[in-house]
């Protein structure tokens, strides 16, 4: 996509306050002095095989970047690609019935939506939220000293290629699901509580990949410590078995060039760090001395496996190095 996007123009207006140019999470755009839109597009393919908790997840992880951005789910459109041939329409009523479910857990409203006709089942949300155009949280204004926060913990992606090849145990998987049908909403609310410099959220580029897209966007690098990280367990030991995503080989030989994983870190489970997320954590870039009164207050709402996972620091030859 950033090679197709390369040789067109960026969309430039003066109330575009958010656009392409860092690949952050949302557009925004400015409608008054005292609030813009948020909006966000996004669908993906059945990760679970119950059509109830996909739609769950596939809205949550829609509805996510909205968060993200600082803003608040107001409005979502279905988007839907159904192999009506195969599949009986109940289950499509099922996707539509959990997403509904977390569509109104977030306070939105739908308002329709669009189906195709594909030979591959897909799911997700165009989602419209809004934000004060003072408030709005970005990938690109971390700053120098800022220490970083993140709110779930990783290894859905290879959790549900696990369970893709039947060898997920059922209580492992639960907890992955669990995790991915968590709005982020709770994490948000918290964050707005805080003097938050830069936010994004994790999906399908994994930790490294939106770390990096944040350390690019503000001509800073990121330094990550390994064993602060939350992982979900299972995620480890699947991940030395190659019970790995496709997309986390993809991320890693992506990113190769601009990171750097000390040897301390297990060679079996680094591609965990590269694990492309469904409806992944938000990553919280704020001063230290507002670190831990985050954390105490995510922990308030509930999100016990947040944790300070890394700092901001000056610019240096990669942009990510792990520790």
């Amino acid at each position: 996509m950033e090679k197709a996007l390369r040789p067109l123009p960026l969309e430039k207006h003066p109330n575009l306050l958010v656009g392409t140019e860092t690949a952050d999470d949302a557009g925004v755009y400015k409608i008054s002095e005292e609030m813009a839109l948020v909006q966000t597009v996004d669908f993906i393919t059945p990760i679970v095989d119950d059509p109830f908790l996909f739609g769950q997840i596939a809205a949550a992880n829609s509805l996510s970047d909205v968060y993200a951005m600082g803003g608040k789910p107001m409005t979502a459109m279905n988007l839907v690609g159904f192999p009506r041939q195969s599949l009986d329409i109940s289950i499509l009523t099922e996707i539509l019935r959990g997403g509904l479910e977390k569509i109104h857990e977030a306070g939105a409203v739908l308002m329709g939506g669009h189906t195709v006709e594909d030979p591959e089942l897909k799911y997700g949300l165009s989602v419209t939220g809004t934000v004060h155009p003072k408030k709005i949280r970005t990938n690109r204004g971390a700053q120098v000293g800022d220490v970083l926060v993140l709110t779930k913990p990783l290894g859905t992606g290879i959790i549900a290629t696990a369970h893709k090849a039947e060898m997920a145990e059922p209580g492992i998987l639960k907890r992955a699901i669990d995790c991915m049908v968590q709005l982020n909403d709770k994490a948000a609310e918290a964050m707005a509580e805080c003097l938050v410099h830069a936010c994004t959220d994790i999906t399908g580029f994994g930790l490294m990949g939106h770390a990096s897209g944040m350390a690019r966007g503000s001509g800073l690098s990121i330094r990550l410590f390994y064993s602060s990280i939350s992982i979900l367990d299972g995620a480890r030991e699947y991940a030395t078995q190659g019970l790995v995503p496709g997309g986390a080989y993809c991320n890693q030989r992506f990113l190769e060039q601009e990171t750097y994983i000390s040897g301390k870190v297990p060679e079996l489970e680094r591609i965990v760090l590269f694990d492309p997320q469904t409806s992944g954590g938000l990553l919280i870039a704020l001063p230290e001395s507002e670190g831990e009164d985050l954390l105490k207050k995510l922990q308030e709402k509930g999100i016990k496996e947040a944790s300070l996972i890394g700092k901001i620091v000056q610019r240096e030859k990669n942009l990510i190095t792990v520790e």
